[in-house]
């Protein structure tokens, strides 16, 4: 029971690697904020928790909206008096326009992008900080992406944002440092979330053949490692980026590059 008595705030949690994370953590005694924008998802999981015997409570909300984190704490504050994780997990959102090649990417939809997916990330993080600052303790956890690390193709801006946020993780970090708080980020890889069930059988072999562990990671790999960097397992690491990607930055090619 990591987290026993901790009150934790997942963002997106309603889906996805959110999702895992959120019923992990309930696992070892937290106490979870679930966030989502779409209410049915959010609630089944508040559902799965309650169900299994732990303690939930959900909060519809767009976190790109600055009025409606507020909300979102004060919800969690009047729930359960103080916070003690967040994970910064709110998908990201994808206006039309972004994607393709560079050369066809839109100013406005460049604009919207970031204004919405660092918006969110800062307005959580301040937020969340400024509960964690008098208690002198708290653990933040930011899920990145590979993406930051090494480029996606047609996905310059996710990429850029990705990369941003593990900026924000180091500087956040050593900010916060002197009053207790830690700063994390994780990089998933490659995750069979839900849309991979449509992708069949042989296409999700095909992707794990690029995978050193030759295969696609699940949402709850994920999740194991986010609650360790919520958890006093940590007590000494702020400031990291943790890949959990089955080996894919580790390697120089793909094996079906490899001379035999």
């Amino acid at each position: 029971m990591l987290l026993q008595d901790q009150v934790a705030v997942v963002t997106g949690s309603g889906r996805g690697i959110g999702k895992a994370i959120a019923l992990l953590f309930a696992r070892h005694g937290a106490r979870v904020v679930v966030n989502d924008r779409d209410s049915e998802p959010l609630q089944q999981v508040v559902a799965v928790i309650d169900a299994a015997g732990g303690t939930a409570i959900g909060v519809r909300a767009d976190v790109a909206q600055p009025s409606l984190v507020e909300a979102l704490f004060e919800q969690a504050m009047s729930a359960f008096g103080h916070v003690d994780v967040l994970v910064n997990n709110a998908r990201a959102h994808l206006p039309s326009g972004e994607l393709g090649a560079f050369a066809d990417v839109r100013e406005d939809a460049w604009q919207e992008f970031m204004r919405t997916n660092l918006g969110a990330l800062f307005y959580c993080t301040q937020r969340a900080a400024a509960l964690m600052v008098p208690r002198r303790s708290g653990s933040i956890v930011n899920i990145s992406s590979i993406g930051a690390a090494r480029a996606h193709r047609r996905m310059i801006p996710y990429d850029a944002y990705k990369g941003a946020m593990e900026a924000f993780t180091r500087a956040v970090a050593v900010d916060l440092a002197p009053s207790g708080i830690r700063v994390n980020a994780v990089q998933p890889g490659s995750i069979a979330v839900e849309w991979a069930a449509a992708l069949g059988a042989e296409e999700l072999r095909r992707r794990g053949q690029a995978i050193p562990l030759g295969r696609m990671g699940q949402p709850e790999e994920v999740a194991s490692s986010v609650l360790f960097l919520a958890s006093s397992l940590s007590s000494y690491v702020t400031g990291q980026v943790f890949a959990v990607d089955g080996g894919m930055l580790a390697q120089a090619r793909s094996p079906q590059a490899e001379l035999v």
